[in-house]
């Protein structure tokens, strides 16, 4: 299954590795208004941390508690990309700008 974590550059404790048990490859969603695509706007990237969370307490119905031992990270992690992926998905929405989801890099 695939790993990812931010990477290890700068100060402090290097991020927990997160299991991703998605195989999603990079997908991007572009808004259409009246079927004319305008991509103009600057993309919103869901990382895949944020994409995975999204899925197993949205999509598959588990609790944050049992997404968090999935993805072998604390609940609070899991609530703060539940969060981020949230607001960046309402956000491309408002805003109707492309939503970009990136696969895992590592694995």
């Amino acid at each position: 299954m695939p790993k990812w974590r931010w990477s290890l550059s700068g100060r402090g404790r290097p991020p927990k590795v997160r299991l991703i048990r998605s195989r999603v490859g990079r997908v991007v969603f572009v808004p259409t208004s009246k079927g004319n695509v305008d991509s103009k706007s600057k993309p919103i990237s869901i990382r895949p941390d944020e994409f995975e969370a999204l899925r197993l307490v949205y999509l598959e119905g588990y609790t944050q508690e049992e997404a968090a031992e999935l993805m072998h990270i604390s609940r609070g992690t899991v609530w703060r990309a539940l969060n981020n992926g949230r607001r960046k998905l309402v956000q491309a929405l408002i805003e109707k700008r492309p939503i970009v989801v990136e696969p895992p890099l590592r694995s």
